[in-house]
């Protein structure tokens, strides 16, 4: 990265603008220059010790522009500091990775002036204004309803208030343009540049392309198989018998393998080992002024009693009622079933045939339609239940997402195969639902917002031009250009979406071998538009420290179980099965469940077995731990020669 900074505090008449930070554009001049000022000042003032300017756009006839836009940047020697502060690991002399100090700076590999990439400058940039915390002011000047305390932030104080309308990362033209090529610009069959794009957007971002890789290669077998199965055995229900079983196998090695990769990226990006922040509360949580035992500082405090209160006396019931409505509309889909395929038994012909996907293709619309609104309310419920931290408030919402999306895009499946045990009706509704999600997700994902972020950028460019006349003046254009963009909202509905086409393709793919051929396609057109959008459509996002992807493991292993439980059972549904017990259910059913406890039971043990985290990088972190044991007790031992205890 080209910093185009100097360690010396001095030289800060230039610098690189590294933040955007757009204030209201009513904004009281007093808390913009007192906000300005503790952004500037000193560190053992209790400042951020950044660089701050404001950025002065032309009047426009039409429009007055926000005069409260301000690019943030720091010198080398700040960020290398706050390096320190934010714990971040980089590769030592001995290949290791370890904890930077400012103090052994200079033992690290590669120290230059490209140390610190983009996403880490401006990582540590926002660290600092999220640390900045009031001292002794009891508001923020000029506005005496919006109450500060010692220790509260006063960056989320004022994003919660509507005083900060946003803040982000600026674009690097030069390093986007080459993460551009090397990425998606030219199609070729071969990895990701997983680290380019570490470097770029941050370990989380990495983490979830590095998990859609890995999981579009560990189908590829799937559709191999899946392929000769659906040409040549399409009416032989019996052979899927042996698809079910390679299936089982599949679901339990795909994601124990996908946890050892997961913690080779993540020791190779130095978040492995690195110790966990402790966490703020959220900016919209609220409550009666308390103490926290922890840190001692004055916070909101709310009592959990009355959190439990809402979400058991109200979130829990509409979760609930939703899932009715998502049966209740399941059971409409079947009357259009059956009342095209009674058409079509009368009067069998082309037009009639055309007509029997039509109520499948009607309900995965409407499937989509669902989620979309009970994602809006579930965000709602979520916040209303005023959650302390992030992380409790993304788990809660996660979890009544999870819940909704599986019953609403799997209850008809399972009724149609456990219920109705018609298979061939369950091959066409399974393909056409995954068929018709997948057009679907690429428009909302990919090409509506592409022609929509086209349509803004042609505005923007056409306003700059007719406000600068001949004026070079590109920081102000790109500025304006990416503060309009859609902020990226991370990366739950992109890990939510593979999350459904593993469960598509763990639960029922034996009954519709292209299953995984479909998704393969779709992951692959996927890795090129989300990588577009992640460039050119949305604002770039601040970089997330991350070692796994978090509670989606739990989920997808989650979704494993189940489909060692269904495809038992669905193997017990073949008529192959059935064949060997003419005259005892009693005995098929109790055979089947027995193979599926067996079946849990070697995916257990094989979740035992296999080491979350390679041999070779265990070594190397107990190597590490034993490193600083041993720095301790000399820095102990040091400190008791020099200042020797008291005889007793």
């Amino acid at each position: 990265m080209q910093l185009g900074l100097s360690v010396s505090d001095s030289d800060v008449s230039s610098f690189t603008p590294l933040v955007v930070l757009e204030l209201a554009d009513d904004t009281k001049a007093e808390a913009i220059t007192w906000l300005l000022n503790r952004i500037r000042d000193k560190q053992q003032n209790g400042g951020a010790e950044l660089l701050v300017n404001q950025l002065l756009f032309p009047a426009q006839d039409d429009q007055k522009p926000n005069p409260n836009v301000f690019v943030v940047g720091s010198t080398l020697q700040r960020l290398l500091n706050g390096a320190e502060d934010v714990g971040l690991f980089k590769e030592f002399q001995d290949g290791t990775m370890r904890g930077f100090t400012y103090a052994n700076r200079e033992s690290f590999n590669d120290f230059n002036e490209g140390f610190l990439s983009d996403a880490e400058c401006q990582y540590i940039i926002k660290h600092e204004l999220d640390t900045l915390r009031a001292k002794n002011e009891e508001h923020v000047p000029g506005y005496p309803k919006l109450k500060l305390y010692p220790g509260k932030s006063v960056v989320r104080r004022l994003q919660s208030k509507g005083v900060l309308n946003q803040y982000f990362p600026l674009h690097n033209k030069e390093d986007l343009k080459r993460l551009s090529f090397s990425w998606y610009k030219k199609f070729k069959l071969s990895f990701q540049p997983l680290d380019d794009i570490r470097h770029y957007f941050g370990e989380g971002l990495a983490l979830y392309f590095g998990f859609l890789e890995y999981f579009t290669f560990a189908l590829v077998p799937m559709a191999l198989i899946g392929i000769p199965y659906y040409l040549f055995d399409w009416e032989d229900y019996d052979k899927y018998v042996l698809f079910a079983v390679f299936n089982l196998v599949w679901s339990t090695v795909f994601l124990e393998v996908w946890k050892r990769c997961s913690a080779t990226l993540a020791y190779g990006w130095g978040t492995l080992s690195r110790k966990k922040a402790f966490e703020e509360p959220r900016a919209g949580f609220h409550g009666a002024l308390g103490f926290n035992p922890v840190t001692g500082r004055e916070e909101p405090v709310y009592p959990s009693s009355k959190r439990q209160l809402r979400i058991y006396l109200v979130s829990v019931p509409f979760v609930l009622l939703c899932l009715y409505l998502s049966f209740y509309v399941m059971m409409v889909y079947f009357d259009m079933e059956f009342w095209a395929i009674n058409i079509y038994n009368e009067d069998p012909s082309i037009a009639t045939s055309i007509l029997l996907f039509v109520p499948s293709i009607i309900y995965a619309v409407v499937i989509e339609i669902m989620n979309l609104l009970y994602r809006f309310a579930a965000e709602f419920l979520t916040d209303w239940e005023n959650h302390r931290l992030e992380s409790s408030f993304q788990n809660h919402l996660v979890l009544k997402v999870l819940v909704f999306n599986f019953v609403n895009c799997f209850a008809s499946l399972f009724y149609i195969a456990f219920v109705m045990q018609d298979m061939v009706l369950l091959r066409q509704s399974l393909a056409t639902l995954l068929i018709t999600s997948q057009i679907l997700n690429q428009v909302m994902e990919a090409f509506l917002p592409y022609w929509l972020q086209r349509r803004r950028n042609k505005k923007v460019h056409k306003r700059m031009r007719r406000l600068m006349g001949d004026k070079e003046l590109p920081l102000l254009g790109q500025v304006k250009l990416e503060t309009e963009m859609n902020t990226y909202l991370g990366t739950f509905d992109d890990y939510l979406e593979q999350f459904l086409l593993f469960g598509y393709v763990s639960l029922f793919s034996c009954v519709y071998p292209l299953a995984a051929v479909l998704v393969v396609l779709n992951n692959i057109t996927e890795v090129y538009s989300d990588a577009f959008k992640m460039c050119h459509v949305f604002k770039r996002p601040f970089s997330e420290p991350a070692t796994n992807i978090g509670v989606w493991q739990l989920a997808f292993e989650t979704m494993s179980i189940i489909a060692v439980v269904t495809n038992c059972a669905l193997i017990g549904l073949s008529p192959q099965v059935k064949a060997y017990f003419p005259e005892s259910d009693t005995q098929l059913i109790l055979i089947v469940v027995a193979i599926e406890h067996v079946l849990l039971a070697f995916k257990f043990i094989l979740a035992f077995v296999i080491p979350d985290v390679p041999k070779h990088i265990q070594v190397n972190l107990a190597k590490l731990e034993f490193d600083s044991l041993e720095a301790f007790k000399k820095r102990v031992t040091a400190r008791l020669v020099q200042d020797p205890p008291e005889s007793l």
